[in-house]
This record gives C-alpha cells, structure tokens and sequence, in this order.
C-alpha cells in the first residue's frame, strides 16, 4: 500500500500561552489560525500560519503543567525560511536578544522562543 499525503502541523507545549503568540508573531511573522479549547479549561491548543502554507504550529498550553518541559539537547527544530534581506532579519532577533546559536560558515542560525524550543533560521 502506497501512502499520500502532506505536512500539516507540529505541535509544541508552552508554559505561558499568550506570550509565545506573542513571541511568534513578533519574531516570524505568524498570526493565530484557530484555537481548540477543552470545555473543563485544562488545555488551550492554539495554532499559528505564515500565511503562506497550509503548515501550521501548534502551541499546547495545559493548565495543570507548572514546571519546564524536558527539550533533551534540543537537536529536534524547527526551520524556517525568512525573505528580504536576511542579515536584517538576524540583527532583529538579535535586538530582541533570542538568537541561541549562529554557524556563520553554513549561513544560518537558531534562535529560541520562551520555552527554549530552537528555530532554525535561513534565507528564502
């Protein structure tokens, strides 16, 4: 049997909801799609487009979650391609101080979101 199919979202949990909206529209440029929330309030599932795909990312809020999440080495990411002039994009998140790691050589960068999940950063 032959699969078809694509891509629909990624889905990571946030600790202060409202911030990380805040952080992916200010950094990326991602706007709220829709939101799930369950009837008893225990957890909010707000999902964020560019716009651009159908790809969305999905931000989980559990209510009952007080302490950080387990990220491991944080090897897992995100990519995401940025247009316009690149080197001006990489001085805007350095002013908003969440670039985690730059690799000059390959042409790209990280930068880390509220929670510390790592966003790769290239060029369109």
């Amino acid at each position: 049997m032959e699969i078809k199919g694509r891509f629909d979202h990624l889905n990571i949990n946030v600790l202060n909801l409202e911030r990380s909206i805040a952080f992916y529209h200010k950094a990326l440029g991602l706007k709220e799609h829709h939101r799930k929330e369950a009837a008893d309030g225990s957890f909010i599932l707000v999902y964020l487009t560019d716009e651009q795909t159908g790809f969305l990312l999905e931000l989980t809020w559990l209510r009952d979650r007080q302490e950080s999440y387990e990220l491991g080495d944080n090897e897992t990411h995100l990519c995401f391609r940025v247009a316009g002039d690149y080197d001006k994009v990489r001085a805007y998140h350095k002013e908003m101080d969440c670039v985690c790691f730059e690799n000059e050589e390959m042409g790209l960068y990280f930068i880390n979101d509220p929670d510390d999940y790592w966003i790769e950063i290239l060029p369109a």
